[in-house]
C-alpha cells in the first residue's frame, strides 16, 4: 500500500494515523519532495475523475491567478496545473497493489474498502 500526500496536511495525518492504528503497513510518498508524474495523475483521474483529484477548496487553488483557474477545463488542463502546483492535489491518495482505491479521508470508506 502506498499513501500519497504531504506530511503536514491534516487530512493526510488523520489517514496515516487511522491506517497505523488499524495495523496497515504502507509506504508514504511525499509528492512535495518526491514529485508526481503526469502518468500517475492520469491514473488517479481515471479512478476518481479529474474534478475530484483537483482540490478547488484548498488554499493552493485559491492562490492561483484567475487566469490559471480559468484555464482548467478538462483532465489535460487540470493535470497541467497539478504538475505545476502539486499542493492542489486532493490528498491523500491511497493505492493498493498499484491501483488507486481511496482519495481524501473518510473513516467509513477506509473501513469498508481496506478491511
Amino acid at each position: 500500500m502506498t499513501v500519497y500526500g504531504i506530511p503536514n496536511c491534516n487530512t493526510v495525518k488523520k489517514a496515516r494515523t487511522w491506517l497505523s492504528d488499524h495495523g496497515f503497513e504502507y509506504e508514504f510518498h511525499d509528492f512535495k519532495k518526491q514529485g508526481i508524474t503526469a502518468e500517475k495523475l492520469q491514473e488517479w483521474c481515471a479512478a476518481f475523475g479529474w474534478e475530484k483529484v483537483l482540490n478547488k477548496k484548498g488554499t493552493t487553488w485559491k492562490k492561483l491567478s484567475e487566469a490559471q483557474q480559468n484555464s482548467v477545463k478538462d483532465e489535460a488542463s487540470a493535470i497541467a496545473v497539478l504538475l505545476e502546483n502539486n499542493s492542489a492535489i486532493k490528498r491523500p491518495v491511497v493505492e493498493r497493489d498499484g491501483k488507486a482505491v481511496l482519495i481524501s479521508f473518510d473513516e467509513i470508506q477506509y473501513s469498508d474498502l481496506l478491511k
